[in-house]
């Protein structure tokens, strides 16, 4: 199957063959990045905001 699309190249058609390469092999790399990351720092990443914002608001309000 591959092999016909590799045959029929002429052109602009590489670019177009090398970006779909491109962009599966970023999403497959994401895909398993995101399955192998512990839940941990998931939750620590998305609590990062809300602690952030909170000392310094404690900070803020002492004297």
């Amino acid at each position: 199957m591959f092999k016909q699309f590799t045959e029929n190249i002429h052109g602009n058609e590489g670019y177009l063959l090398s970006s779909l390469a491109i962009f599966l092999l970023f999403f497959i790399v994401v895909a398993v990045w995101l399955l192998l990351i512990k839940k941990q720092h998931v939750v620590y990443m998305s609590d990062m905001p809300l602690h952030d914002s909170i000392a310094e608001n404690q900070e803020n309000l002492q004297p």
